[in-house]
């Protein structure tokens, strides 16, 4: 299927690693041309060097530290100048685990800033060149968690809330100028940050990761964690020529982990 992204021009946010990479390689394989913006410049250079030459021919890695303003404005700024981007993957990572009463207003207020505020700014900046083309696409990389929080993640369950609101406000407001704005919510796909909190879950209760793990993926139906790959071809689809009907929506990937409607 030619998803007619070839000439369209991509930011993908912490791309470095994870979900970030696996999105910016697919967009890139699909003929985009793609920015790939993240804190570790290196880290993302050297996957890109890694990637067949055609397609690394078309990725760039600039660095991006979502938690300070003047970064974000810094790669906005130099963005515009080139003629903005047709295609916004926003993607901020994950804060650190956490219940909800023990977490301090400063945490609250640091991690909002990177997680949200900065991701509502740079698109508000990168949206008027979309609107005068007619075209763009916004997709913002939420959790599993706005739909059924998930235990000890406090900090993600509230602010992606924050983000799936401005969502879909968005996305009425764009809607008739041909912008799409929409959420893709990954479940257990397997990435560090998997890793990350199934340690954190294995120190709280005593147990192995291997066996957090396991225990983990047997309440998923498919009975494993996805692959960075398959979540990043959905995205793909959502930035295509082809999905230009779908707008203030939230697609899960998740391996049918969430049960509910």
């Amino acid at each position: 299927m030619d998803l007619g992204l070839n000439g369209k021009r991509a930011l993908v946010l912490g791309a470095s690693r994870g979900l970030g990479a696996a999105c910016a390689k697919v967009l890139a394989r699909e003929g985009a041309t793609v920015i790939a913006a993240a804190r570790s410049i290196e880290d993302t250079r050297a996957w890109i060097a890694a990637e067949e030459a055609s397609v690394a021919a078309r990725l760039t890695a600039e660095k991006l530290d979502l938690s300070d303003r003047a970064s974000v404005d810094g790669l906005v700024d130099r963005l515009l100048q080139a003629g903005g981007v047709d295609v916004l993957v926003n993607n901020s990572g994950g804060p650190p685990p956490g219940a909800a009463a023990e977490i301090a207003l400063d945490l609250w207020q640091q991690q909002f800033s990177a997680m949200a505020g900065h991701l509502f700014h740079l698109t508000g900046c990168l949206l008027p060149k979309m609107l005068e083309r007619g075209w763009g696409r916004v997709i913002t990389i939420a959790s599993s968690g706005v739909e059924q929080p998930i235990p000890n993640l406090a900090l993600s369950n509230g602010l992606r809330m924050a983000v799936l609101g401005w969502s879909k406000t968005l996305a009425a407001e764009v809607a008739p100028k041909g912008v799409t704005v929409n959420l893709v919510l990954p479940g257990r796909i397997h990435t560090d940050r998997v890793d990350q909190l199934d340690g954190a879950a294995a120190a709280k209760q005593g147990k192995s990761r291997d066996e957090i793990a396991k225990a983990s993926q047997a309440t998923i139906p498919m009975g494993r964690y996805g692959r960075p790959e398959e979540f990043a071809d959905a995205v793909a689809f959502l930035a295509s020529q082809r999905a230009g009907y779908i707008t203030g929506s939230k697609l899960r990937v998740d391996g049918g982990m969430i049960r509910s409607l």
